[in-house]
C-alpha cells in the first residue's frame, strides 16, 4: 500500500492508495513541531477506528511547508521502513519536467497538480487550487508546468480585512443572496465573493489571451465549488487532484 502525503501550509492530509483507488484519507492541521511518533500514533488511530489494517509499503510526499519534512521522512522510514518519494527533490522524478526561468523554485503543490490534471484531462489547462494562496498553474499540451499565477487565499483575505480594520468582524464566507450589502457582515461577504469570482474570471482570460488557445480550467480545494456556484468559472472541480498527482508521479517513478 501506497501512503500519499500532500502537507499545506494549513492542513495535511494522508491517504492510502491499494493502486486502483484510495482506501480512506485524513486531514490534519499542519504543525512543524509534530514528531515522527506523535504523527504514526495519530495516522494508526485514525486506521483502528475505520477498521484498516493494512501494510504501508511505500510513501510519496509533497510539502510546501520544508521543516515538516524531515519528521514526514523520520515517519516513512521508522515506522514504514520505507525510504519515500518527496516531490522537488532530484530523486524524484516528474513525468514532464516544469519549463520556468533557470534557477526558478516550483512549489511542490503546483508540481503535483499539474501532474494530476494532466492525467485526467490531458494538455492547455489553467489549474485553480483555493488554498492559504490562490493558486493558478498553467500546463502546457504535454503535461509541463509553465508558470502561473499566485494570488492571496480567500481565508488570508478575510483575516487581513478583519485584523487590519478594528471595526469589521470576522464573517463566514457564503455566497451572498444580493450584491449590494445593507449590513456590514454581507458587504464584506459581497466584496470577497464577488471580488474573486472577479479575479478568477479576469486572471483565466487573461491567461488563455497571453496562451492564444483554448484551455479548460479544472478547479481544487475546499471553497472551489462555493465559488462555481456564483458563476461558470470551471470546467471541472476535482476534490482530490493533488493526492491524485502524488499516485500519478509514484506510479511514473516506479516504471522509469
Amino acid at each position: 500500500m501506497l501512503l500519499t502525503i500532500d502537507c499545506g501550509n494549513t492542513n495535511t492530509v494522508f491517504g492510502i492508495w491499494d493502486g486502483t483507488a484510495f482506501v480512506a484519507s485524513w486531514r490534519r492541521a499542519t504543525n512543524h513541531q509534530s514528531t515522527a511518533d506523535e504523527y504514526y500514533t495519530w495516522l494508526r488511530t485514525s486506521m483502528m477506528l475505520r477498521g484498516i489494517d493494512v501494510t504501508i509499503t511505500e510513501c510519496i510526499i509533497s510539502s510546501t511547508v520544508p521543516r515538516v519534512v524531515f519528521n514526514l521522512r523520520v515517519l516513512c522510514d521508522r515506522y514504514f521502513d520505507t525510504r519515500p518519494l518527496v516531490v522537488g527533490k532530484p530523486d524524484c522524478a516528474l513525468p514532464v519536467p516544469p519549463r520556468v526561468d533557470a534557477g526558478t523554485t516550483v512549489g511542490p503543490d503546483r508540481l503535483v497538480n499539474s501532474a494530476g490534471a494532466h492525467d485526467r484531462h490531458g494538455g492547455d489547462l489553467i489549474v485553480v487550487d483555493f488554498g492559504t494562496a490562490t493558486t493558478f498553474d498553467v500546463v502546457d499540451h504535454d503535461g509541463a508546468y509553465v508558470g502561473g499565477v499566485i494570488a492571496p487565499g480567500v481565508n488570508l483575505s478575510l483575516e487581513a480585512l478583519h485584523m487590519a480594520a478594528a471595526a469589521l468582524p470576522h464573517v463566514d464566507i457564503t455566497q451572498p443572496t444580493r450584491v449590494v450589502g445593507t449590513n456590514t457582515v454581507a458587504c464584506m461577504q459581497s466584496g470577497i465573493f464577488w471580488g474573486y469570482v472577479g479575479l478568477i474570471k479576469e486572471i483565466s482570460a487573461r491567461i488563455r489571451a497571453e496562451r492564444d488557445r483554448p484551455m479548460r480550467t479544472v478547479a481544487t480545494g475546499g471553497l472551489a465549488p462555493l465559488f462555481q456556484q456564483g458563476d461558470t468559472l470551471f470546467d471541472v472541480f476535482e476534490e482530490d487532484l493533488t493526492m491524485h498527482g502524488l499516485t500519478v508521479i509514484h506510479r511514473y517513478n516506479k516504471e522509469i
